[in-house]
């Protein structure tokens, strides 16, 4: 099977954002791709809650979500939203930040809300607290398609081992990272956290990433980039460095159940009890 992974930097106007992502969705589908994968919060990236408050959308009503999933019933393909933010009807208005797999008819076929918030001091300047602004979700996600189960997370989820371990114990096969890493942490823990998660799961690491100084009204946010594609044994299969575009990449839906056989670990949990405190 083809993936191609999209590399962008979305700026903080969703309908501008989804007139550049349907062109490499299109171009992704002319080489051949049969399941494409965009970045978390491919709709905006902003600093701004009251930019985002008056620009943001519903789930219902959201244009990026209705486009993506037009494009995947025209071309016939797999579509993996990295997320989206969204208006909710949470009294303390936060938004959600939302993944999506759409299936070749354009139907959603699941959704999955960032569980772990992004609330760390990276550095004297660069400190995030996202959970101000989005709520987190509270269950984990797999679901099944044409070329395996999926199980779904996105950036900061890549930190908590356990909930991968639940994915490909769930039956994952393939496991989403769509992230808009900072460029501190992803110099120093992007790649190692992702060969981590598929090497202790045997499973195919998939990760859309943001890259770049993100065009912005306000205060402008950088990202990382270097979306990768990791094999079941750990190897970086594709790395999209820090430039916009894709990578698209051949994979074999069968390395799994080899390297799975090869190392069981996924068998081989025991319980225990834990340390003293």
């Amino acid at each position: 099977m083809r993936v191609a992974l999209l590399q962008v930097s979305s700026s903080d106007d969703p309908l501008a954002n989804l007139g550049l992502v349907a062109d490499m969705v299109s171009e992704a589908a002319g080489r051949g791709a049969q399941w494409v994968l965009t970045p978390e919060v491919t709709n905006m990236v902003s600093l701004s809650r009251d930019h985002q408050r008056a620009h943001l959308s519903g789930q219902a009503g959201d244009p990026v979500l209705s486009g993506m999933r037009q494009l995947a019933a025209h071309h016939g393909i797999w579509l993996s939203i990295g997320s989206l933010a969204l208006k909710t009807d949470d009294p303390d208005g936060r938004f959600a930040n939302r993944s999506f797999l759409i299936s070749p008819s354009g139907d959603i076929i699941a959704q999955y809300d960032k569980i772990h918030m992004f609330d760390v001091q990276v550095s004297e300047v660069e400190t995030y607290r996202e959970s101000a602004g989005f709520r987190p979700g509270d269950r984990a996600v797999v679901a099944d398609t044409d070329f395996g189960r999926v199980g779904l997370t996105i950036c900061y989820d890549l930190r908590f081992p356990a909930l991968f371990r639940d994915l490909a114990q769930a039956g994952a096969t393939f496991i989403t990272v769509p992230a808009a890493f900072s460029p501190v942490t992803g110099r120093a823990h992007w790649e190692p956290l992702l060969r981590a998660r598929a090497i202790e799961n045997g499973v195919f690491i998939l990760a859309a990433a943001q890259t770049g100084l993100h065009p912005s009204t306000g205060k402008r946010r950088e990202t990382y980039g270097h979306s990768m594609v990791i094999s079941p044994w750990g190897e970086v299969l594709a790395d999209a460095g820090t430039e916009t575009g894709m990578i698209v990449v051949d994979l074999d839906p069968q390395q799994v159940a080899k390297t799975r056989g090869r190392i069981p670990s996924l068998l081989h949990d025991r319980e225990y009890l834990a340390p003293d405190e």
